[in-house]
């Protein structure tokens, strides 16, 4: 079942350079849609199994006032999974402060009839509570895209997210 997804592409380009944007521009030639709404979402874990209350729907609701909480230890991470190719561009998310993945979370891709993920791209999250945006440095058609958090700035690993968007188009 599709998820609802509102998408602010103002504040989250903070981490991509003006150069990188222009390129993508050029070598897409089509507008960057949010591609979440037809992705089915896995996370890892959730914290006391409160699906309800910190479960993965909360990533994609449009609220700041509802959040993914993974449980403890490491790794944690997020998974999405399309049934038709898309091209993903970028990728923006928001965290707790304290609670966020370290600076060495991978972007892993999965390769259709595969089962075994390839680190595609290392995102430096910093721990903050703003919007982080990762810019890939090459449009990429895959139809599984995860996120692992190796590590967690929080001491027991938790990971603490508010959103999530995956920017592209479908191929």
């Amino acid at each position: 079942m599709p998820l609802s997804h509102s998408t602010d592409t103002t504040s989250s380009t903070q981490h991509c350079g003006e150069s990188q944007k222009l390129l993508h521009q050029n070598t897409i030639k089509m507008a960057e849609e949010s591609l979440v709404a037809e992705a089915e979402c896995r996370v890892s874990s959730v914290l006391g199994r409160n699906t309800r209350e910190l479960g993965k729907q909360h990533l994609f609701d449009g609220s700041p006032e509802t959040c993914w909480n993974s449980d403890q230890g490491s790794p944690q991470w997020v998974a999405l999974k399309w049934d038709n190719p898309v091209t993903v561009t970028s990728i923006i998310a928001q965290f707790q402060g304290g609670f966020c993945g370290s600076p060495d979370t991978y972007v892993e891709i999965c390769q259709e009839g595969s089962s075994k993920w390839e680190e595609l791209e290392l995102w430096h999250l910093e721990d903050v509570g703003t919007v982080q945006s990762l810019c890939l440095q090459q449009p990429t058609v895959l139809s599984k895209l995860r996120i692992n958090f190796k590590n967690s700035t929080d001491f027991y690993g938790r990971i603490i997210m508010y959103k999530l968007d995956v920017l592209g188009h479908k191929v």
